[in-house]
Protein backbone atom coordinates (compact mmCIF):
# COMPACT_ATOMS: atom_id res chain seq x y z
CA UNK A 1 0.00 0.00 0.00
CA UNK A 2 1.79 2.98 -1.38
CA UNK A 3 1.52 6.27 0.94
CA UNK A 4 1.38 9.51 -0.71
CA UNK A 5 1.89 12.80 1.02
CA UNK A 6 -1.99 13.28 0.81
CA UNK A 7 -4.04 10.70 2.55
CA UNK A 8 -6.40 11.03 -0.29
CA UNK A 9 -3.96 10.64 -2.57
CA UNK A 10 -3.43 7.11 -1.58
CA UNK A 11 -3.56 4.63 -4.36
CA UNK A 12 -3.75 0.39 -4.46
CA UNK A 13 -0.56 -1.27 -5.25
CA UNK A 14 0.02 -5.02 -5.07
CA UNK A 15 3.52 -5.30 -3.65
CA UNK A 16 5.91 -8.50 -4.03
CA UNK A 17 5.03 -9.50 -0.66
CA UNK A 18 0.92 -9.17 -1.19
CA UNK A 19 1.32 -11.23 -4.11
CA UNK A 20 3.80 -14.02 -2.15
CA UNK A 21 1.08 -13.90 0.67
CA UNK A 22 -1.68 -14.27 -2.24
CA UNK A 23 0.17 -17.38 -3.31
CA UNK A 24 0.77 -18.93 -0.18
CA UNK A 25 -2.64 -18.81 0.78
CA UNK A 26 -3.96 -20.12 -2.49
CA UNK A 27 -1.90 -22.85 -2.15
CA UNK A 28 -2.61 -23.51 1.26
CA UNK A 29 -6.00 -23.38 0.90
CA UNK A 30 -5.96 -25.96 -1.83
CA UNK A 31 -3.77 -28.38 -0.62
CA UNK A 32 -5.21 -27.96 3.06
CA UNK A 33 -9.21 -26.79 2.73
CA UNK A 34 -10.35 -27.86 -0.27
CA UNK A 35 -10.27 -31.83 0.23
CA UNK A 36 -11.99 -31.70 3.53
CA UNK A 37 -14.59 -29.20 2.78
CA UNK A 38 -17.42 -31.21 2.44
CA UNK A 39 -16.63 -33.47 4.69
CA UNK A 40 -16.48 -30.69 7.61
CA UNK A 41 -19.99 -28.84 6.00
CA UNK A 42 -21.49 -32.41 6.18
CA UNK A 43 -20.59 -33.04 10.10
CA UNK A 44 -20.36 -29.46 11.02
CA UNK A 45 -17.67 -30.07 12.92
CA UNK A 46 -15.48 -27.20 13.62
CA UNK A 47 -11.77 -27.85 11.64
CA UNK A 48 -9.59 -26.94 14.70
CA UNK A 49 -6.34 -28.66 12.76
CA UNK A 50 -6.79 -26.26 10.31
CA UNK A 51 -7.55 -22.91 12.12
CA UNK A 52 -3.93 -24.03 13.91
CA UNK A 53 -2.43 -24.15 10.94
CA UNK A 54 -3.76 -20.82 9.41
CA UNK A 55 -3.02 -18.90 12.71
CA UNK A 56 0.63 -20.69 12.19
CA UNK A 57 0.52 -18.92 8.77
CA UNK A 58 -0.35 -15.39 10.39
CA UNK A 59 -3.90 -15.45 8.85
CA UNK A 60 -5.63 -15.23 12.39
CA UNK A 61 -4.16 -11.25 12.97
CA UNK A 62 -3.20 -10.19 9.85
CA UNK A 63 -3.32 -6.84 10.79
CA UNK A 64 -2.04 -7.03 14.21
CA UNK A 65 0.94 -5.96 14.87
CA UNK A 66 3.84 -8.38 15.24
CA UNK A 67 4.20 -7.60 18.53
CA UNK A 68 0.98 -8.26 19.43
CA UNK A 69 1.28 -11.71 17.37
CA UNK A 70 0.18 -11.01 14.29
CA UNK A 71 1.47 -10.35 10.73
CA UNK A 72 1.84 -6.74 10.72
CA UNK A 73 0.16 -6.26 7.10
CA UNK A 74 -2.37 -4.27 5.68
CA UNK A 75 -6.19 -4.23 4.57
CA UNK A 76 -5.20 -5.40 1.44
CA UNK A 77 -3.40 -8.49 2.51
CA UNK A 78 -6.53 -8.93 5.04
CA UNK A 79 -8.75 -8.86 1.68
CA UNK A 80 -6.46 -11.62 -0.45
CA UNK A 81 -6.45 -13.42 2.26
CA UNK A 82 -10.03 -14.24 2.54
CA UNK A 83 -11.02 -14.16 -0.92
CA UNK A 84 -8.29 -16.95 -1.25
CA UNK A 85 -9.39 -19.15 1.72
CA UNK A 86 -13.50 -18.61 1.04
CA UNK A 87 -12.56 -19.98 -2.45
CA UNK A 88 -11.70 -23.24 -0.97
CA UNK A 89 -14.58 -23.23 2.41
CA UNK A 90 -16.85 -20.32 3.52
CA UNK A 91 -16.53 -21.82 6.73
CA UNK A 92 -12.92 -21.41 7.14
CA UNK A 93 -13.09 -17.50 5.76
CA UNK A 94 -15.88 -16.93 8.15
CA UNK A 95 -13.67 -18.17 11.43
CA UNK A 96 -10.50 -16.17 9.77
CA UNK A 97 -12.76 -12.54 9.08
CA UNK A 98 -13.96 -13.20 12.98
CA UNK A 99 -10.58 -13.77 14.68
CA UNK A 100 -9.77 -10.80 12.28
CA UNK A 101 -12.38 -7.87 11.87
CA UNK A 102 -14.61 -8.21 14.71
CA UNK A 103 -12.35 -9.48 17.37
CA UNK A 104 -8.41 -8.40 16.86
CA UNK A 105 -10.04 -4.75 15.08
CA UNK A 106 -11.80 -4.07 17.92
CA UNK A 107 -9.03 -4.64 20.61
CA UNK A 108 -6.11 -3.02 18.38
CA UNK A 109 -8.44 0.46 17.94
CA UNK A 110 -9.91 0.78 21.81
CA UNK A 111 -7.83 -1.73 23.70
CA UNK A 112 -5.46 -0.79 26.70
CA UNK A 113 -1.64 -1.68 26.28
CA UNK A 114 -2.44 -4.69 29.31
CA UNK A 115 -5.83 -5.93 27.49
CA UNK A 116 -3.66 -5.87 24.06
CA UNK A 117 -1.29 -8.35 25.51
CA UNK A 118 -4.08 -10.61 27.72
CA UNK A 119 -6.74 -10.87 25.37
CA UNK A 120 -5.29 -10.20 21.81
CA UNK A 121 -1.73 -11.75 21.24
CA UNK A 122 -2.91 -15.19 22.16
CA UNK A 123 -5.76 -14.53 19.13
CA UNK A 124 -3.84 -13.30 16.58
CA UNK A 125 -0.80 -15.83 16.92
CA UNK A 126 -3.63 -18.76 16.48
CA UNK A 127 -3.22 -20.09 19.90
CA UNK A 128 -6.66 -18.86 21.51
CA UNK A 129 -10.09 -18.32 19.26
CA UNK A 130 -11.88 -15.14 19.58
CA UNK A 131 -15.43 -14.08 19.44
CA UNK A 132 -17.92 -11.41 18.84
CA UNK A 133 -21.21 -11.31 20.54
CA UNK A 134 -24.01 -8.28 19.98
CA UNK A 135 -27.28 -10.02 18.90
CA UNK A 136 -29.85 -11.42 21.29
CA UNK A 137 -32.92 -13.62 20.92
CA UNK A 138 -35.00 -10.52 20.25
CA UNK A 139 -32.40 -7.94 18.90
CA UNK A 140 -30.99 -8.11 15.76
CA UNK A 141 -30.52 -4.89 13.79
CA UNK A 142 -32.04 -3.11 17.04
CA UNK A 143 -29.14 -2.73 19.01
CA UNK A 144 -31.04 -0.78 21.16
CA UNK A 145 -33.57 -3.02 22.20
CA UNK A 146 -31.23 -5.80 23.74
CA UNK A 147 -32.09 -7.69 27.43
CA UNK A 148 -29.04 -8.57 28.66
CA UNK A 149 -27.64 -6.57 31.72
CA UNK A 150 -24.60 -5.92 33.12
CA UNK A 151 -24.33 -4.28 36.46
CA UNK A 152 -21.70 -2.52 38.60
CA UNK A 153 -21.28 -4.33 41.78
CA UNK A 154 -21.51 -2.13 45.27
CA UNK A 155 -17.09 -2.45 45.35
CA UNK A 156 -17.06 -1.16 42.02
CA UNK A 157 -14.70 -3.79 41.02
CA UNK A 158 -16.71 -5.81 38.76
CA UNK A 159 -19.38 -5.78 36.55
CA UNK A 160 -22.70 -8.98 36.86
CA UNK A 161 -23.34 -9.81 33.48
CA UNK A 162 -26.76 -11.53 32.91
CA UNK A 163 -28.68 -12.64 29.75
CA UNK A 164 -28.72 -14.54 26.28
CA UNK A 165 -26.67 -13.56 23.51
CA UNK A 166 -27.69 -15.73 20.15
CA UNK A 167 -25.67 -16.17 16.56
CA UNK A 168 -22.33 -15.73 17.83
CA UNK A 169 -19.82 -17.32 15.61
CA UNK A 170 -16.80 -19.71 17.14
CA UNK A 171 -19.41 -19.10 20.31
CA UNK A 172 -18.50 -22.62 21.10
CA UNK A 173 -15.49 -22.95 20.54
CA UNK A 174 -14.18 -19.41 21.87
CA UNK A 175 -11.75 -18.39 24.38
CA UNK A 176 -12.04 -14.79 24.92
CA UNK A 177 -15.90 -12.84 23.78
CA UNK A 178 -15.83 -9.16 23.04
CA UNK A 179 -19.65 -8.73 24.53
CA UNK A 180 -22.04 -5.97 24.30
CA UNK A 181 -24.51 -5.58 27.19
CA UNK A 182 -26.54 -2.89 28.47
CA UNK A 183 -25.11 -0.95 31.24
CA UNK A 184 -27.89 2.04 31.70
CA UNK A 185 -30.88 0.41 29.53
CA UNK A 186 -32.56 3.99 30.07
CA UNK A 187 -30.01 5.35 27.44
CA UNK A 188 -30.86 3.11 25.00
CA UNK A 189 -27.88 2.61 22.37
CA UNK A 190 -25.91 4.99 24.12
CA UNK A 191 -26.42 2.82 27.49
CA UNK A 192 -24.18 -0.51 25.92
CA UNK A 193 -21.04 -1.10 27.15
CA UNK A 194 -18.27 -3.65 25.61
CA UNK A 195 -16.23 -6.09 27.85
CA UNK A 196 -13.57 -8.32 26.88
CA UNK A 197 -15.08 -11.66 28.30
CA UNK A 198 -12.61 -14.81 29.33
CA UNK A 199 -14.95 -18.00 28.78
CA UNK A 200 -13.02 -20.33 31.54
CA UNK A 201 -14.79 -17.78 34.46
CA UNK A 202 -18.00 -19.12 36.49
CA UNK A 203 -20.84 -17.74 34.72
CA UNK A 204 -20.12 -18.13 31.22
CA UNK A 205 -22.54 -20.62 29.67
CA UNK A 206 -22.37 -22.16 26.23
CA UNK A 207 -26.31 -22.43 24.96
CA UNK A 208 -27.23 -24.33 22.30
CA UNK A 209 -25.27 -24.66 18.74
CA UNK A 210 -27.30 -23.36 15.34
CA UNK A 211 -28.66 -26.02 12.84
CA UNK A 212 -27.56 -23.80 9.74
CA UNK A 213 -28.18 -23.89 5.81
CA UNK A 214 -24.58 -23.21 5.20
CA UNK A 215 -20.70 -22.41 6.72
CA UNK A 216 -21.46 -25.22 8.69
CA UNK A 217 -18.03 -25.92 9.93
CA UNK A 218 -17.89 -22.63 11.55
CA UNK A 219 -19.30 -23.04 14.55
CA UNK A 220 -21.84 -20.53 16.16
CA UNK A 221 -24.15 -21.17 19.67
CA UNK A 222 -25.96 -19.12 22.24
CA UNK A 223 -24.13 -17.84 24.53
CA UNK A 224 -25.73 -17.56 28.00
CA UNK A 225 -24.35 -15.13 31.18
CA UNK A 226 -25.22 -16.43 35.08
CA UNK A 227 -23.88 -13.64 37.25
CA UNK A 228 -20.77 -13.57 35.32
CA UNK A 229 -17.79 -11.45 37.26
CA UNK A 230 -16.44 -9.02 34.91
CA UNK A 231 -13.49 -7.13 36.61
CA UNK A 232 -13.57 -3.42 35.81
CA UNK A 233 -10.48 -3.33 33.91
CA UNK A 234 -11.94 -5.87 31.08
CA UNK A 235 -14.53 -3.01 29.76
CA UNK A 236 -13.29 -2.55 26.65
CA UNK A 237 -13.12 1.43 25.86
CA UNK A 238 -15.19 3.52 28.05
CA UNK A 239 -18.57 2.88 29.64
CA UNK A 240 -21.31 3.81 26.78
CA UNK A 241 -19.33 3.33 23.93
CA UNK A 242 -20.32 0.03 23.05
CA UNK A 243 -22.68 1.36 20.55
CA UNK A 244 -19.77 2.88 18.88
CA UNK A 245 -17.54 0.47 19.27
CA UNK A 246 -19.92 -2.04 17.59
CA UNK A 247 -20.37 -0.21 14.87
CA UNK A 248 -17.19 0.93 14.22
CA UNK A 249 -15.96 -3.34 14.12
CA UNK A 250 -18.79 -3.73 11.81
CA UNK A 251 -16.83 -1.03 9.49
CA UNK A 252 -13.91 -3.33 8.92
CA UNK A 253 -16.16 -6.46 9.29
CA UNK A 254 -17.77 -5.74 6.49
CA UNK A 255 -15.12 -5.18 3.86
CA UNK A 256 -14.05 -9.03 5.25
CA UNK A 257 -17.48 -10.44 4.22
CA UNK A 258 -17.40 -8.69 0.74
CA UNK A 259 -14.05 -10.38 0.31
CA UNK A 260 -15.80 -13.39 1.61
CA UNK A 261 -18.72 -13.02 -0.77
CA UNK A 262 -16.47 -12.39 -3.64
CA UNK A 263 -14.64 -15.68 -3.20
CA UNK A 264 -17.55 -17.51 -2.79
CA UNK A 265 -18.37 -16.18 -6.29
CA UNK A 266 -15.18 -16.66 -8.00
CA UNK A 267 -15.43 -20.44 -6.66
CA UNK A 268 -18.86 -20.92 -8.36
CA UNK A 269 -18.14 -19.16 -11.39
CA UNK A 270 -14.64 -20.72 -12.08
CA UNK A 271 -16.84 -24.45 -11.60
CA UNK A 272 -19.00 -22.60 -14.49
CA UNK A 273 -16.83 -21.96 -16.58
CA UNK A 274 -14.91 -25.13 -16.62
CA UNK A 275 -18.36 -27.36 -16.80
CA UNK A 276 -19.68 -25.13 -19.77
CA UNK A 277 -16.48 -25.92 -21.58
CA UNK A 278 -17.06 -29.86 -20.98
CA UNK A 279 -21.01 -30.46 -20.85
CA UNK A 280 -22.07 -31.25 -24.08
CA UNK A 281 -25.59 -30.97 -25.08
CA UNK A 282 -27.24 -31.16 -28.42
CA UNK A 283 -23.92 -32.12 -30.22
CA UNK A 284 -21.85 -29.25 -28.74
CA UNK A 285 -20.80 -27.87 -25.64
CA UNK A 286 -23.48 -26.22 -23.58
CA UNK A 287 -20.69 -22.71 -23.21
CA UNK A 288 -21.39 -22.30 -27.04
CA UNK A 289 -25.17 -21.72 -26.05
CA UNK A 290 -25.97 -17.70 -25.74
CA UNK A 291 -28.28 -18.50 -22.68
CA UNK A 292 -25.17 -20.03 -20.68
CA UNK A 293 -22.72 -16.92 -22.19
CA UNK A 294 -25.25 -14.18 -21.34
CA UNK A 295 -25.11 -16.10 -17.32
CA UNK A 296 -21.53 -15.94 -17.73
CA UNK A 297 -21.19 -12.54 -18.99
CA UNK A 298 -23.13 -11.33 -16.04
CA UNK A 299 -21.59 -13.53 -13.19
CA UNK A 300 -17.91 -11.89 -14.51
CA UNK A 301 -19.40 -8.86 -14.88
CA UNK A 302 -20.65 -8.81 -11.53
CA UNK A 303 -17.76 -10.43 -10.01
CA UNK A 304 -15.76 -7.60 -11.54
CA UNK A 305 -17.21 -4.76 -9.76
CA UNK A 306 -17.61 -5.95 -6.65
CA UNK A 307 -13.42 -6.39 -6.71
CA UNK A 308 -13.55 -3.07 -7.40
CA UNK A 309 -15.69 -1.73 -4.72
CA UNK A 310 -13.79 -3.75 -2.37
CA UNK A 311 -10.33 -2.34 -3.68
CA UNK A 312 -12.01 0.76 -2.97
CA UNK A 313 -13.12 0.54 0.74
CA UNK A 314 -9.94 -0.96 0.72
CA UNK A 315 -8.60 2.28 0.55
CA UNK A 316 -10.58 4.19 2.30
CA UNK A 317 -9.95 1.76 5.09
CA UNK A 318 -6.28 2.58 4.85
CA UNK A 319 -7.01 6.18 4.58
CA UNK A 320 -8.17 6.32 7.97
CA UNK A 321 -5.63 5.17 9.76
CA UNK A 322 -3.94 7.96 8.62
CA UNK A 323 -7.21 10.45 8.99
CA UNK A 324 -9.31 9.33 11.21
CA UNK A 325 -12.28 9.67 9.13
CA UNK A 326 -15.06 6.78 9.22
CA UNK A 327 -15.57 4.78 5.71
CA UNK A 328 -18.63 3.08 6.61
CA UNK A 329 -20.04 4.30 3.37
CA UNK A 330 -17.11 2.39 1.10
CA UNK A 331 -17.77 -0.82 3.37
CA UNK A 332 -21.24 -0.68 3.30
CA UNK A 333 -21.22 -0.35 -0.59
CA UNK A 334 -18.96 -2.89 -0.75
CA UNK A 335 -20.48 -5.41 1.39
CA UNK A 336 -23.99 -5.11 -0.24
CA UNK A 337 -22.60 -5.15 -3.93
CA UNK A 338 -20.45 -8.06 -3.28
CA UNK A 339 -23.03 -10.38 -1.32
CA UNK A 340 -25.70 -9.89 -3.73
CA UNK A 341 -23.44 -10.45 -6.41
CA UNK A 342 -22.53 -14.13 -4.31
CA UNK A 343 -26.15 -15.22 -4.44
CA UNK A 344 -26.74 -14.19 -7.96
CA UNK A 345 -23.54 -15.96 -9.30
CA UNK A 346 -23.97 -18.72 -6.94
CA UNK A 347 -27.35 -18.95 -8.57
CA UNK A 348 -26.38 -18.63 -11.90
CA UNK A 349 -23.91 -21.68 -11.16
CA UNK A 350 -26.67 -24.01 -9.85
CA UNK A 351 -28.61 -23.31 -13.06
CA UNK A 352 -25.83 -23.73 -15.43
CA UNK A 353 -24.92 -27.56 -13.57
CA UNK A 354 -28.61 -28.58 -13.89
CA UNK A 355 -28.96 -31.53 -12.07
CA UNK A 356 -25.75 -31.92 -11.05
CA UNK A 357 -25.71 -28.34 -9.48
CA UNK A 358 -28.25 -30.10 -7.25
CA UNK A 359 -26.04 -32.72 -6.23
CA UNK A 360 -23.74 -32.91 -3.11
CA UNK A 361 -21.42 -34.74 -5.98
CA UNK A 362 -20.59 -31.09 -6.60
CA UNK A 363 -19.62 -28.19 -4.31
CA UNK A 364 -21.66 -25.82 -6.22
CA UNK A 365 -24.74 -26.41 -4.05
CA UNK A 366 -22.45 -25.55 -1.17
CA UNK A 367 -21.17 -22.49 -2.82
CA UNK A 368 -24.94 -21.14 -2.82
CA UNK A 369 -25.85 -22.40 0.59
CA UNK A 370 -22.66 -20.47 1.61
CA UNK A 371 -23.46 -17.46 -0.29
CA UNK A 372 -26.82 -16.54 1.75
CA UNK A 373 -25.39 -15.76 4.93
CA UNK A 374 -23.24 -12.60 3.49
CA UNK A 375 -26.66 -10.87 3.07
CA UNK A 376 -27.38 -11.06 6.37
CA UNK A 377 -24.87 -11.07 8.76
CA UNK A 378 -22.72 -8.12 9.83
CA UNK A 379 -25.97 -6.04 8.12
CA UNK A 380 -28.25 -7.50 6.40
CA UNK A 381 -28.44 -5.76 2.86
CA UNK A 382 -31.54 -4.14 3.65
CA UNK A 383 -29.27 -2.17 6.54
CA UNK A 384 -26.76 -1.42 3.67
CA UNK A 385 -29.24 0.40 2.24
CA UNK A 386 -29.88 2.21 4.47
CA UNK A 387 -26.87 3.41 5.70
CA UNK A 388 -25.75 4.29 2.10
CA UNK A 389 -29.16 6.27 1.76
CA UNK A 390 -29.33 8.06 5.09
CA UNK A 391 -25.37 9.15 4.40
CA UNK A 392 -26.14 10.46 0.86
CA UNK A 393 -29.51 12.17 2.09
CA UNK A 394 -27.35 13.69 5.09
CA UNK A 395 -29.43 11.88 7.84
CA UNK A 396 -27.34 10.54 10.87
Amino acid sequence: MAVATEPAALTLRFTEEHLALQQAVRNFAQKEIVPIAAEFDESGEFPLDTVRKMGAMGLMGIEVPEEYGGAGLDTLAYVLTMIEIAKADASHSTIVSVNNSLYAHGLMKFGTEDQKRRFLTPVASGEKIGAYSLTEPMSGSDAGTMQSRAVLNEAGTHYIINGRKSWVTSGPVADFVVLFTMTEPEKHHKGITAFLIDATRPGFIRGKKEPKLGIRASATSELVFENYLCPVEDVLGKPGDGFKIAMTVLDAGRIGIAAQALGIAEAAYEASVAYARQRQAFGSPIGSFQMIQAKIADMKTRIEASRQLIYNAVLAKERSKLTGERYTLEASIAKLFASETAMFVTHAAVQIHGGMGYSKELPVERYFRDAKITEIYEGTSEIQRLVIARHELGLR
